[in-house]
């Protein structure tokens, strides 16, 4: 008991140590926990051979990751991407197994380990690269959302690899199977003794129980169990669940993680879906770690100090191979440069799941130990590159733009008294509207995918960058009435905001914001109306829901327009203490006014019928000079 707590203190510790030290230099929780694992292992000597168990118990984080991933395929989702699944993402992993399995033949191996290692090593990690394009906001990018399709259905073609790897061991004349996992693992085995047609019947039954429990017996127990009203029974259900259909995967022979990620595909519909995922993420990312920490522990670095050249050979060799592959398909798919680069070199390292599938097939006794020791290296030092990965493709990117190859912009043959920058959701209802009323307008966008897609519906658009000053000139900004400014990018529209008013002091504009702090830097920088992007559709949904509890029609419009009027003074109000550059909640003055601001809207509506207009409420517009110059008379602290 006392070397259990000793561990689980050591090992818990280096996690909350380490873990966020690693996702603060941009390295994602998975290289963190396989450093954790390599400083505690091969480098400090803290922990050895006790690794080996630990291992087999954290092999659970595994298993219910893979239950995870099957309760987010909602079918009809996937049906939806099947273009880029089954396009680029199968013939990602298709060429890159190929090309993979080739080179390892080449280099001694044998056909079955060559093909295991393919397999290994044609998988991306999920992890770093969703993490670090949810960090660089590239995620809706063309380049980010392939790489999204590539990623899932790696994911998905991990479980049919899981149930190859068998088979290759015993068409190898290798020692292990599915057979030998499931007695390592377990004592009880339903297939012990039986015939061929034995085992295939009882693998089949297994497999269609498990499919028919999730349909019919999973709501029942569920609902058995929330009657209660005990959240932790929620959770044992969700583990009995995930430790039941794996025992039964392990008793036949099965790959428990099959069985697991088929449990959850068909939940995936289930009113429970999202109670199961809140009742096992925790579980899951601390096993999970666990068992990247057992990875890198278990690293033989005396492999590198034997061969020194030949393991970054490997990594350069694995790196060059998919990048390859990717800017293969990149091109086929008629992605823009930009995007090819993002999507290339992002994808292009080797993946947490290959960990995975290196420790199943050692233990099949597919790859022998030294080579599973090497691939594992290969692995961990691949996606210790990807931040460098990442950077390259920033320098690539800026060096392509500033040698001129990006698409020319558009001519500018006309112009109109209404110029919209931006031709998003908000800016083609914007265009939209205006042009009902037999008004004129001159569209442009610098998302070039954008420009050709709106061409295709019918509507006239210039490709361009409307922060570019000799760009928006050729839109008869110097004769425009109106300025929409409703770029995506808040700094860009910032940006050109301040520079329209400097160049055309009496041009209305209108602008597009984010948030609060965005409403105030567009003011300052010198917009007439601001339009937060969420406000007006955040009002109707309210007034909607205030006429669900009782208020008439009437009362809810009229309380809509209250609070309307209340915030629009409060803004005017809290403009002139907001600071450029200090965040609100560490601005003192901003938030005790905010406080005040947030009773005296309460008093308003406590104390006035519904229907009159609060005390503070201000229906004239806000004016751009009287904010700025308050703004700019408060003093910095």
């Amino acid at each position: 008991m006392e070397s259990f707590l000793i561990q689980a203190t050591l090992y818990l510790g280096a996690i909350v140590l380490a873990v966020p030290i690693a996702s603060r230099l941009g390295l994602g929780s998975v290289l963190g926990y396989l450093l954790i694992g390599i400083a505690l292992g091969p480098v400090l000597g803290i922990v050895g051979a006790e690794m080996d168990g630990l291992r087999h118990v954290a092999e659970i984080g595994v298993v219910m990751m893979l239950f995870l991933i099957g309760l987010e395929l909602e079918p009809r989702a996937l049906w939806a991407m099947r273009d880029r699944l089954v396009g680029m993402g199968g013939l990602q992993i298709l060429i890159t197994v190929s090309l993979v399995t080739a080179a390892a033949i080449v280099f001694g191996q044998t056909w079955q380990a060559a093909l295991a290692m393919g397999m290994i090593f044609s998988l991306s990690s999920t992890a770093i690269v969703l993490q670090t394009l949810t960090e660089k906001k590239l995620m809706n990018t063309p380049g980010g959302r392939s790489a999204f399709s590539v990623l899932l259905m790696q994911d998905i073609a991990v479980i049919p690899m899981l149930a190859l790897m068998p088979f290759l061991a015993l068409g190898g004349g290798g020692h292990g199977g599915a057979g030998d996992e499931a007695g390592h693992h377990g004592a009880m085995s339903l297939i012990a003794g039986l015939p061929a047609w034995g085992v295939t019947l009882v693998t089949l039954g297994a497999v269609a129980g498990t499919v028919l429990a999730g349909h019919t017996l999973v709501r029942p127990l569920f609902r058995y169990v929330q009657a209660a009203r005990l959240r932790e029974l929620n959770t044992a259900m969700a583990l009995v669940i995930v430790a039941g259909i794996a025992s039964l995967m392990l008793m036949v022979g099965l790959s428990p993680a099959l069985g697991t990620f088929l449990a959850g595909v068909v939940l995936a519909n289930s009113e429970f879906r999202h109670e199961l995922e809140s009742s096992i993420e925790p579980f899951k990312g601390l096993f999970l770690g666990m068992f990247f920490i057992t990875v890198g522990a278990g690293m033989n670095f005396a492999i590198f100090l034997e061969a020194p050249v030949l393991l970054p050979v490997y990594v350069v060799g694995l790196v060059a191979i998919k990048v390859a592959v990717l800017s293969v398909i990149a091109r086929a798919f008629k992605l823009d440069r930009d995007n090819r680069w993002l999507f290339t070199l992002g994808l292009a390292q080797a993946g947490e799941f290959g960990f995975v599938l290196t420790a199943f097939a050692a233990s099949q006794r597919i790859l022998p130990e030294d080579v599973a020791n090497m691939s594992n290296l290969v692995i961990a030092l691949s996606m210790l590159i990807t931040p460098a990965l990442f950077i390259l493709q920033e320098l690539l990117v800026r060096w392509s733009r500033a040698h001129g190859e990006s698409p020319a912009h558009d001519r500018i043959d006309e112009q109109h008294p209404v110029i919209i920058a931006g031709m998003g959701r908000f800016g083609l209802t914007v265009h939209r509207m205006v042009t009902m009323t037999g008004a004129k307008t001159t569209v442009m966008d610098h998302d070039l995918k954008a420009v050709q897609r709106l061409r295709r519906m019918g509507f006239k658009a210039y490709y361009g960058d409307p922060t570019r000053p000799e760009l928006l000139g050729s839109t008869g900004i110097e004769t425009a009435e109106v300025l929409v400014a409703c770029l995506g990018d808040p700094e860009a529209n910032t940006k050109l905001v301040a520079y329209a008013r400097r160049i055309r002091p009496d041009l209305h504009i209108i602008a597009r914001a984010r948030d609060r702090v965005h409403v105030f830097e567009l003011y300052r920088a010198g917009a007439n109306d601001v339009v937060r992007e969420l406000f007006d559709s955040a009002l109707r949904a309210g007034r909607y829901a205030m006429e669900q509890t009782g208020l008439t029609p009437f009362e809810a419009e009229a309380a809509e327009k209250t609070f309307f009027e209340f915030d629009r003074a409060a803004l005017r109000d809290l403009a002139t203490v907001w600071k450029p550059g200090v965040p609100i909640e560490q601005n003192e003055e901003y938030m005790a006014l905010s406080k005040v601001l947030n009773a005296e809207l309460e008093n308003a509506f406590a104390q006035a019928p519904l229907g009159e207009a609060s005390p503070r409420s201000h229906t004239e517009p806000i004016s751009p000079t009287e904010i700025i110059a308050s703004a700019e008379d408060t003093p910095e602290k």
